[in-house]
């Protein structure tokens, strides 16, 4: 009886460590496919034979043919961090190949959770500013050398923004728009103040740290990959984020312009 309790905690435990590599994953911004074949290779290196993994972009399932044990899992905040994801990754892949054992797994995986780095702010918003001011010409298909400084300016200017209001706000149709605002009001100022020539191209390249790139990205994956319902829930997720991006641009030229 005792050895059917250590048999049934331990499967548990797996359960739980599957449960909560997958949160970190597709909290983190990771296909859905790569969040199931993850699961899976740990439940299976970890001794159960046939784990049932059904995941979702908000809830992640576990279960197991031969017995009645089933776990859940919600996501509730989703940002992107490949660190995150990449660590989990090579965990699954120690764990894989013997060099570690379920015990240090779990614990690795719960300090991945914990205590992964991310880079500073200031770092961030070199990022957004030299992203907006390049991409600026790559999509303007011109330059002016007067228009790439205030693109910089306002790119990091919505960035800031979306930063901290999301610590506020989980709703991102929200915190897109007023970001896309505040990148438009920037922009706006700077072109009457003569900073700048081309209010569009200069909004333009403002407005590409919030484009949710790798959220469409992801979900046409999952969507060639079989995931229709992540592929859809995903696509809808980063239309309505370019939608919101529209309105705080269109709420500029319809009252500043």
């Amino acid at each position: 009886m005792e050895i059917q309790r250590q048999v049934a905690n331990y499967m548990e435990q797996v359960m739980d460590a599957c449960i909560l590599a997958g949160r970190l994953m597709i909290a983190n911004g990771s296909e859905m496919y790569r969040v199931e074949d993850t699961m899976r290779r740990i439940a299976q290196n970890a001794g159960l034979k046939e784990p049932v993994i059904f995941t979702t972009p908000t809830g992640i399932f576990v279960g197991l043919q031969d017995r009645p044990l089933t776990s859940l899992g919600t996501v509730t905040q989703r940002v992107l961090n490949i660190e995150k994801i990449s660590r989990v990754n090579n965990l699954s892949r120690e764990f894989a190949a013997g060099e570690i054992d379920f015990y240090q797994l779990y614990a690795a995986l719960r300090d991945v959770d914990r205590a992964t780095p991310t880079f500073p702010l200031w770092l961030q918003c070199i990022g957004a500013a030299v992203a907006s001011a390049l991409l600026m010409i790559i999509f303007a298909g011109q330059y002016d050398w007067l228009d790439m400084p205030l693109a910089a300016v306002a790119g990091t200017a919505g960035y800031l923004v979306a930063y901290y209001l999301g610590r506020f706000t989980k709703v991102y149709f929200i915190t897109q728009t007023v970001a896309a605002l505040a990148c438009g009001i920037v922009a706006y100022l700077g072109v009457r103040l003569g900073l700048g020539h081309s209010i569009d191209n200069i909004i333009l390249g403002g407005v590409m740290p919030l484009v949710p790139g790798v959220a469409l990205t992801t979900s046409i994956r999952d969507l060639l990959a079989g995931d229709l319902l992540s592929g859809i829930a995903r696509g809808v997720e980063a239309i309505l984020s370019a939608i919101a991006i529209g309105v705080g641009i269109a709420l500029i030229f319809r009252f500043l312009m």
